[in-house]
């Protein structure tokens, strides 16, 4: 075979280029000032957690007496602070809190504000217009359809008795009081009655409604080393007021240094609003703007990680993030923190379990799809998913938060992240963030708070900008497409299927970003020549013409005039010929030698004589065995040319025994047998009618333990997926890889791709995910200005 090689260069004109073409992209949006401004808040964002400040948990810390005088207050700035932020209205709260899911929880901030001010005997105009507002919203306290607060049932009720023991009457009606402390006693007594680990949990994190536990003991096994319970000011406050412990104590004045006079519900929250926020930047398409900033906080995460740091492991929904975002980013970490739920018991026995967070449950159903071939994790994941679907069965919730929640939870069900194209979960997050994102960052333990870094306004508008600015290059790169077919004749080879928007869409929704052009483009030729010269082996061709064709890709003589057979092998030779080579140079830019050869020769030539074998089988009426035919097969499903080339344009260099090495050919033998798999389950009933040779049918024809056509198809699903987890486990090691990272993805996006074109049935034959490629690459996202306030 005669091969036309370039000369190697050097490195630096190789990084002078790229850099030329990342300071263009750079440029083009660096002219958007906003868009820059916007970009330094969430930097901002990321380096200084802002979380609201909470006057139920502020109360609770004002109503601590000073160790030296019981009849004044240890922390009288707190005290101040309520008597200078009551709202309006006469309540206690978040600012724009009157939406209606909110009411219980407003109530049961402004009677612990009430009761602060009471104990110290001040602000007696604050505390009549806080009894009013009580008043006037008295029937919320018991309409079910309103979204409760963590352990509202035992700590509204219990504040009412402190009132009474204050001298202070409490507008409810005394049926409705009544009602409500014997609802509280008997919860407690059927508690008492059902001991486990998540009943204590929470008897102790509802500490401030149950004023008669005594028993020390029993709380402080949830003390962290902090100081505090649960992380909780008003927990930690409402502990130290009854039984004076030193580590309470050093906590509260640990937080009032750092937050002055008001508090926050939960500190220290810095990880999980950090992990937060890198994952709202990811499933928005704009992570790949703050690298740096996410490698800071992934290296600091993965640090507390190692050395079992509180904050991250003793929190369930920041200990399944953090796993499942370090993992991603090929960090070494142990699954160990999450066997404890593996099943369902085990998260039981949580208090997260006890009070049915199904936010917590979402957070572990992700992580074990993280990382799926664990055998406690696949448990995992089964559970979680049982329990999510059972939740939506029976969801009766009204509030918009819970219509958020609601909606997260049917789309991690609808769309697993192995099925998901990141340009289409990036559309799907926008549009629910144009609808949610005024309550999306509010959420609701046992009172209200606000995650200001995460889903705000401006990382929407950023999103919805960046979204649309990659859209339009997108649609240019397809012109540029409809072009290519033209010029290179290929519209005129009336025997193949048409798929360019499918080819393109594929790359473009998971190679998305500008700087990543070449690998897009490649991508996309690759897949619509692949199907041309399928449709030319399969009914196309003649066996000379296919003959011929290998002959000329054999030779590789660009000097000389090529003989061809037939019109057919001159137009897809001659498109061969000059993406090949158009490849090569682009591909030279970045590895900086020529893969030319490699190219031909390993992604080509191998296609087209694992093509022409299938041909003779099928022209020969032969049937070969099962184990020859997954083995030929594997490469005859035409994945080479599509991710083969790419992996030579993401950025990376490639040198020539990394490609030759076991772990890269294994990484392509994987997904390609996982799709060829996939494709014959799918195909099945389409290719026996055309005569085709398919693994069903040959696994029919070879089987010997009478097993049905259902048994075969589900041990061959089976089969796929194993082949789906050992490429995923393969991509996720970093430990002794020879092949970078950002390549190996690219067989990970392929596999995403597959998984989702073969889901339900062959999606590349059919026209059902039409709708989808016109949303990826032709409908920019529109919001409307008042949706984001």
């Amino acid at each position: 075979m005669s091969i036309n090689l370039r000369s190697s260069g050097c490195s630096s004109p190789i990084s002078a280029t790229l850099e030329k073409r990342l300071e263009a992209v750079d440029q083009t949006r660096a002219n958007n000032v906003s868009f820059e401004q916007t970009k330094d808040k969430i930097r901002k964002m990321l380096d200084k957690v802002e979380l609201s400040v909470s006057a139920y948990d502020t109360s609770w810390v004002a109503m601590v007496p000073s160790p030296t005088s019981q009849n004044a207050p240890l922390f009288p700035q707190c005290v101040k602070w309520l008597l200078e932020y009551q709202h309006e209205d006469g309540s206690w709260g978040l600012d724009n809190h009157d939406h209606q899911s909110l009411k219980k929880d407003v109530l049961s901030s402004t009677l612990a504000s009430i009761l602060a001010l009471k104990k110290w005997g001040t602000g007696e105009r604050q505390i009549n217009k806080g009894l009013q507002f009580i008043e006037l919203n008295s029937a919320s306290v018991t309409d079910e359809t309103i979204q409760k607060p963590a352990g509202f049932d035992i700590i509204f009720p219990g504040m009412i008795e402190y009132a009474r023991d204050l001298n202070l009457a409490i507008p409810l009606g005394s049926e409705v009081v009544d009602a409500m402390i014997r609802k509280r006693d008997l919860d407690l007594k059927c508690d008492s009655e059902r001991f486990s680990k998540g009943r204590e949990a929470y008897l102790a994190y509802v500490l401030e409604g149950t004023r008669n536990l005594k028993d020390w003991d029993l709380i402080v096994k949830y003390q962290r080393k902090n100081g505090s319970l649960f992380d909780s000011p008003a927990i930690t406050a409402a502990a130290f007021t009854q039984f004076g412990n030193d580590g309470c104590l050093r906590y509260l004045c640990s937080l009032l240094q750092k937050f002055e006079a008001a508090v926050p519900t939960v500190y220290p929250f810095d990880q999980y609003a950090r992990l937060s926020l890198i994952v709202t930047l990811e499933s928005l398409g704009i992570d790949r703007d703050f690298k740096t900033e996410i490698k800071s906080i992934l290296d600091e995460t993965y640090r507390y990680w190692l050395r079992g740091d509180e904050e991250i492991c003793l929190e369930l929904a920041t200990c399944a993030l953090a796993f499942r975002l370090l993992l991603a980013h090929g960090y070494d970490v142990s699954y160990d923190p999450l066997k404890p739920f593996a099943e369902e018991s085990g998260f039981s026995d949580t208090l997260e379990g006890y009070v049915k967070n199904t936010f917590s449950v979402l957070e572990l159903f992700k992580a074990a799809q993280s990382y799926p071939h664990e055998s406690a994790l696949k448990k995992q994941c089964s559970w979680t998913k049982q329990y999510l679907e059972m939740e939506l069965s029976n969801w009766l919730k009204t509030s918009v938060r819970d219509k958020y929640l609601k909606k997260e939870v049917e789309d991690a069900l609808a769309f697993p992240s192995y099925a998901s194209l990141e340009r289409s979960d990036h559309r799907r997050k926008l549009l629910n963030g144009c609808v949610f994102s005024a309550v999306e960052n509010t959420r609701v333990t046992k009172t209200s708070y606000r995650l200001h870094n995460i889903c705000s306004s401006g990382i929407l508008k950023l999103a919805v900008d960046d979204f649309n600015f990659c859209q339009s290059i997108h649609r240019e790169e397809m012109e540029r497409l409809d072009r290519w077919i033209v010029e290179n004749r290929l519209q005129e080879l009336k025997f193949a299927r048409q798929k360019l928007a499918y080819c393109y869409f594929s790359g473009a929704a998971t190679l998305f970003s500008p700087e990543l052009s070449d690998a897009r483009i490649s991508w996309a030729k690759g897949g619509v020549l692949t199907t041309v010269v399928d449709d030319f082996f399969d009914v196309g061709g003649s066996k000379e013409e296919l003959e011929n064709l290998i002959h000329l890709v054999e030779k590789w003589d660009l000097n000389g005039v090529p003989e061809y057979r037939s019109e057919h092998v001159e137009i897809i030779f001659s498109v061969l010929r000059d993406t090949i080579l158009e490849t090569g140079e682009k591909a030279f830019i970045y590895q900086g030698r020529s893969v030319t050869h490699q190219i031909v020769k390993i992604v080509w030539l191998d296609l087209l004589k694992s093509m022409l074998r299938e041909a003779e089988w099928s022209s020969d009426k032969s049937t070969p065995s099962l184990e020859d035919y997954m083995e030929n097969a594997y490469i005859s499903f035409a994945l080479g040319p599509i991710v083969l080339p790419a992996t030579y344009l993401i950025g990376p260099p490639l040198p020539e025994k990394i490609v030759d090495s076991h772990q890269y050919k294994k990484l392509y033998k994987l997904v390609s047998t996982m799709g060829r798999l996939l494709n014959d389950i799918q195909g099945f009933k389409r290719e026996s009618a055309e005569g085709k040779l398919n693994a069903v049918s040959l696994h029919m024809k070879h089987e010997r333990d009478n097993s049905s056509k259902e048994e075969i198809i589900e041990s061959m699903k089976a089969l796929a997926e194993r082949k789906r987890e050992e490429l995923h486990k393969l991509i996720l090691e970093e430990k002794g890889s020879a092949v970078p990272r950002e390549c190996k993805e690219a067989f990970l996006k392929m596999s995403k791709v597959l998984n989702l074109f073969y889901r339900k049935d062959d999606g590349f034959t059919s026209h059902d995910l039409m709708s989808l490629v016109k949303s990826v690459i032709y409908e920019p996202v529109t919001l409307q200005e008042e949706s984001l306030t």
